[in-house]
């Protein structure tokens, strides 16, 4: 990296306030455990082989709430949900499903967040914390 990369670098990381995505970070490693357990829980019972989780801070009506980030005293809302229902209220649209699918990685390994912020939404795939 050539120095004139390095200082536009180091200018943009000071002005960005910290992300929202640290504190959801911190509550996924929190959360991991029973995200896990919610998601092998919608497959096994044949809901869904795609659970997506919706992690906000406002109010959502998509999937169910798994973790009340008011009761848990933590800075995320997270709810579960499938890719039957992001089809279903039109999140992703239909010619879109087979990209999804293909984009979609291993959910024994990996949590599909579907997060949303002030300035938008997007999938994250977060790794699932191994003990």
């Amino acid at each position: 990296m050539d120095p004139e990369e390095l200082l536009n670098e180091n200018s943009n990381e000071e002005k960005k306030p910290e992300s929202p995505l640290v504190s959801l970070e911190n509550d996924l490693k929190l959360y991991s455990d029973s995200i896990k357990e919610v998601a092998v829980e919608i497959m096994v019972e044949g809901l869904s082989r795609y659970p997506i989780f919706v992690a906000h801070q406002h109010e959502v009506k998509l999937g169910e709430v798994i973790l009340d980030r008011e009761e848990l005293n933590t800075e995320w809302t997270v709810q579960a949900s499938t890719l039957e229902e992001f089809i279903e209220k039109g999140i992703i649209k239909p010619v879109l499903k087979e990209r999804f699918i293909k984009s979609y990685k291993n959910p024994n390994e990996y949590m599909c967040m579907f997060v949303i912020v002030p300035e938008g939404a997007n999938f994250v795939y977060y790794p699932y914390q191994h003990e």
